[in-house]
Formats: structure tokens, sequence, C-alpha cells
């Protein structure tokens, strides 16, 4: 397969392509949603509880500055709102016969690549609004997590047939670790494994 132009600035040599796709619209902004409930929730609470109570006076001196600092959760969700819709636009992704590639940017444009031997789990996700748009969503986890011991995902978010990618890329993943367990030299001549330049299955 060709090399796709989304990516072809950080393909290796001989690596190839076996799939590209990029987000549904709504189902990739939504993501923010419940981070923009909660800076609604935030900036109802300052508001109606504090700064409408207040006079001109009152709101002179130290309380603008304050209640600007204050609403930033309100000033945040927003902003995550409108950098997902501009960030929508540049995201891609695609998995190769060597890793997991997720293409974004808004500013400038960004690439993280998750190499198969790295996945540890790896599973699909359809939420109801994904399900009535036909798309879903498909997470793998290496390991990695926050602070708080929560798992960072590597998301594809809101693409077609995530079921038939899911399957993919897990017969892909599955041939490459067998492969750096057990080199093709290393095995019988009638268990080969899979040919160094890897071809997809037939069946997929």
């Amino acid at each position: 397969m060709e090399s796709n132009p989304d990516f072809s600035n950080i393909l290796d040599k001989n690596e190839q392509t076996l799939w590209t796709g990029k987000p549904s619209t709504i189902p990739f902004v939504f993501q923010g949603v419940p981070f923009l409930i909660l800076g609604l929730c935030w900036g109802a609470f300052d508001y109606f509880g504090f700064i409408r109570h207040m006079s001109g006076s009152h709101m002179d001196g130290f309380m603008i500055p304050f209640f600007a600092l204050h609403l930033f959760p309100f000033w945040g969700s927003i902003g995550y709102m409108i950098w997902l819709v501009l960030d929508k636009a540049n995201v891609r992704y695609a998995f190769t016969n060597r890793r997991l590639l997720i293409r974004s940017g808004v500013v400038g444009i960004s690439f993280k690549a998750l190499d198969y031997d790295r996945i540890q789990e790896l599973d699909v996700t359809v939420n109801p609004i994904e399900k009535m748009l036909q798309v879903g969503s498909i997470r793998a986890f290496s390991g990695q997590t926050t602070s708080k011991g929560s798992p960072i995902y590597d998301r594809f978010v809101g693409i077609a047939d995530p079921y038939g990618v899911y399957k993919q890329i897990k017969q892909v993943s599955i041939d490459i670790k067998a492969d750096l367990n057990y080199p093709n030299a290393l095995r019988p001549s009638q268990n080969p494994g899979y040919p160094t330049s890897y071809q997809p299955p037939d069946s997929v």
C-alpha cells in the first residue's frame, strides 16, 4: 500500500499504511461536553451566588481580576470546545505494519505513535451518540497512568466500522508480537510466520 500523505513525514523506511480514517464531527466534539457542563455550572454559581449581588463599587479593585481567575473553569471549558472544533479539521488516524498513529493540531501539526509491542489492552467503545451515527471509538492502553493512577488511553474517536478496524489492528498486533518473540528465522519450516514485508490478511 502507498503511504498516506497525512503521515508521510513520519513514516519509517518500508513502513506501510494499512488503514487511515478521521473522526466524525459530533462524537469528536462531544468529548468536551462533560467539561463544558462543569464550566457552565461553575460560571452560574459564581454569577448567581456572588456577581449579580455586587454593586459597581464592589466590583472595583481586586474583585474583577479575582473573578476573572475564579471563572477559569468557565472560560476554559468554552475554550476547550472551540479547540476541539478547530482541531477536528486536522485529526487523522492510521495504523501501519509497525504502529498506531494519531495526527492532530490547531496551530501546528503534531503526531503521536504507539508501537504494537507496547499495547497492553485494546477495546472498542460505542456510546449512544456514536451508535446513532453508526461510528465508534477504539482505545489502546500502553500502561501509562495519570498521577492519580487513572489509565491514559490513545483513542481513535468516532470512526466508521469500529469493529472491523479493531479486528484488523488486533490481528496485526498479534502477528507483530509473535514475530518479535519468535522471529521467522527461528521458526520451523512448516510455521514460517508472517512475511517480513507485512501484508494485511485477505479476509480483512
